[in-house]
């Protein structure tokens, strides 16, 4: 992959970062006989048989997500702001989005990003983010930043790839309350605008 060495890079995640996963996923999970309750910062422990008292097993809780990236993913809704806020970044700097999803979501995933405004280079990963990161940034001169939902990609990137500057987004405002967070590492900004402004900051400033 060649990156442009002009501008400084912007790394951005995809679920719950510029689309509503959670709410996404819940949908699909109804319509298949399933309630998603919220009530803890997990997935499959958070899939219940409908009106059941024991979530489901990790094998089942699985294939649901499998088959969700499949055949679903492209129809999550976009988190508010998220578009406007790229492209405006994306006057000065280069945008590559970096999604934890299954292979079998890649043609999905980009005409999702392609149908709301976000047609940068898609890159599909599986597992901590930072040594892919780490491969990344290290094509570009220039600052670099990184945007994710999760502690562990955000704690990732930081050991690997230090000089680039991490935030924390969660989008859903059910996961916020129980979203591991260590804003003295990775700022937390669950605003876009709000973190458009830092991200120019960090690159620009």
């Amino acid at each position: 992959m060649g990156l442009s060495r002009e501008r400084p890079l912007v790394i951005v995640d995809v679920d719950e970062v510029l689309g509503l996963f959670m709410k996404g996923f819940g949908d699909f999970l109804a319509e298949r006989g399933y309630d998603f309750r919220i009530d803890r910062f997990a997935l499959f422990q958070n899939i219940y048989p409908r009106g059941g008292t024991e979530h489901l097993d990790l094998a089942t809780g699985q294939k649901l997500f499998d088959d969700f990236f499949a055949t679903h993913c492209a129809e999550i809704e976009p988190v508010p702001g998220a578009a406007a806020a790229l492209q405006g970044l994306n006057r000065r700097a280069e945008i590559l989005i970096l999604s934890n999803a299954p292979p079998q979501a890649e043609r999905l995933r980009g005409e999702w990003l392609r149908k709301h405004g976000l047609p940068h280079t898609l890159i599909l990963n599986s597992g901590p983010k930072g040594p892919i990161t780490r491969g990344i940034v290290a094509q570009t001169p220039h600052r670099t930043a990184f945007v994710d939902d999760l502690l562990p990609n955000l704690d990732s990137v930081a050991e690997h790839a230090p000089a680039t500057a991490t935030f924390q987004h969660v989008a859903d405002e059910r996961l916020r309350p129980l979203a591991p967070a260590a804003p003295e590492r990775h700022p937390r900004i669950d605003d876009w605008a709000d973190l458009a402004a830092a991200i120019e900051a960090a690159i620009h400033g």
